[in-house]
């Protein structure tokens, strides 16, 4: 079996994907055309120059620009059934999908009909392109305790029935101002019982993954990558095994490294550390979750056994019950054995 087709069929989770910047063209094309007016180009051609990032900020403005297309309920389930069906190709089985219930708050959306539209397009996108869905609501960070307020009463009084986590991301250094109300959200959360899925170390240092493990209680983290500088934090990470969702071509697109080659996805491992590769928001930096995969056989030279490998940690880190877990660990080991 050559790798290309090892990859194709090597049964995938993805953990680390935002609702809006899951949207491919065709679906993003979709939203434009259902919404003319916006700053969102309407011709496939100008939409790839769109997504042509140069930094963080410029990925941050192009984002927030998509999401104005997120208008109605209608709208938040054409994104969630875009993913699945962009993903079925690519061997994926299950998601967990992060969701950001504040940006559609901003546009007037009622909760019930949000989680109305993730609860109908999660069954749509396992009847119709055997994915399964499972959701992650996400405070973006820059926004304060007005977004943690709300984050958490959608979270707590209105959650779609396959909600699992809660999470924060946006812009890290916009964090501490708002410490304690970030706190206070992910303690509730927790004691109704949701995982604390947190971004950190992305764009920031050691200082923040530190503060989503000791203040937000973090079971996974979001990208990590910054870890690498604080020997004591490394040393944590290996002996918990607490799982980094790491996402290569995001962080080069965004500018947290210069070369794909110069990721430390590699060293991340070399050092013992639990990491989970995924795309985050892929059609906005031009991959796919599959292509992750062969970056980490293309760049780093991983071999079969080493991509699944990566494969067993998303299943394991995944919030699926044990009986699904053993399944697509079997049918992974399986491919492994035919290859």
């Amino acid at each position: 079996m050559t790798i290309d087709a090892f990859i194709d069929a090597l049964p995938k989770v993805e953990l680390h994907v935002h609702l809006v910047g899951s949207a491919s063209v065709p679906t993003v094309l979709e939203l434009s055309r259902r919404h003319p007016g916006s700053a969102v180009p309407t011709t496939e051609e100008e939409l790839r120059d769109f997504y042509r990032f140069v930094d963080f900020p410029h990925f941050a403005r192009v984002y927030r620009a998509i999401n104005a297309l997120v208008r109605e309920p209608e709208d938040v389930a054409t994104l969630v059934l875009g993913l699945a069906r962009d993903l079925a190709p690519q061997g994926a089985r299950y998601v967990e999908l992060q969701v950001t219930p504040y940006a559609h708050h901003l546009v007037g959306m009622p909760m019930r009909e949000v989680t109305e539209a993730l609860d109908l397009a999660a069954r749509r996108s396992l009847a119709e392109h055997g994915v399964e869905l499972a959701y992650i609501f996400d405070i973006p960070g820059e926004y304060g305790e007005e977004a943690a307020k709300v984050t958490l009463e959608h979270a707590l009084q209105e959650p779609p029935a396959a909600l699992v986590g809660f999470g924060i991301g946006g812009i890290e250094q916009e964090r501490p101002k708002y410490r304690d109300a970030y706190r206070s959200a992910f303690s509730a959360a927790r004691a109704a019982g949701l995982h604390s899925v947190p971004h950190g170390g992305e764009m920031s240092g050691p200082e923040t993954i530190w503060e989503v493990i000791d203040g937000y209680g973090a079971e996974r983290i979001g990208h990590g990558i910054n870890c690498l500088s604080d020997p004591r934090l490394v040393s944590h990470l290996r002996d918990t095994q607490l799982p980094l969702d790491v996402c290569p071509t995001s962080n080069l697109c965004t500018g947290q490294i210069a070369r794909i080659e110069d990721h430390p996805l590699p060293r991340m491992l070399e050092e013992g550390l639990y990491v989970t590769l995924n795309s985050d928001d892929p059609p906005m930096f031009a991959t796919t979750l599959a292509e992750e995969y062969r970056v980490a056989h293309r760049v780093f030279g991983f071999g079969k056994e080493e991509l699944a490998q990566l494969a067993r940690n998303g299943v394991r880190a995944s919030y699926l019950g044990e009986g699904r877990k053993q399944e697509l660990l079997a049918e992974i080991d399986a491919l492994v054995g035919a290859g």
